[in-house]
């Protein structure tokens, strides 16, 4: 079970693994053993998902998602595909933690008439400095 908070929980069955050769440099053990970690998760099929988490999951990362609806993580940071594995189910609950909760609403707010005095006195000497640069008289 993936635990992300106390309402949202995800069981183990639904996610999919494979196991592939990790690239990079290594030696035997890249070359030798499928380490890196690919997990497959049906989003759009997923009962245990509320629809409002998968839709901002599907707006934040919709390019993880391929055309199926299947979300893809891999993993090939570590040594062994167990560890590999829980790398997967971690970046996966930070992303659902990220979007589990919706975002807060702005709350429009005006401005304080303290404020909008000051700006108003900034424009006024702004506007006084510049208009005391004027031209100079041809007389001299």
């Amino acid at each position: 079970m993936l635990i992300i908070n106390p309402k949202l929980k995800i069981p183990l069955r639904e996610f999919r693994f494979t196991f592939s050769r990790s690239s990079g440099p290594g030696g035997q053990n890249v070359n030798k053993l499928n380490t890196k970690a690919l997990l497959r998760w049906s989003v759009a099929g997923s009962p245990s998902l509320p629809e409002a988490v998968r839709n901002r999951l599907l707006a934040r990362y919709g390019r993880r998602v391929t055309s199926e609806g299947d979300l893809l993580i891999t993993s090939q940071r570590f040594r062994d595909a167990g560890r590999n594995v829980a790398d997967c189910l971690e970046k996966l609950r930070a992303m659902l933690e990220e979007v589990a909760t919706a975002p807060r609403r702005r709350r429009p707010t005006k401005p304080t008439r303290a404020s909008v005095r000051r700006r108003l006195e900034h424009k006024r000497r702004q506007s006084q400095k510049k208009r005391q640069r004027g031209e100079v008289s041809s007389e001299e």
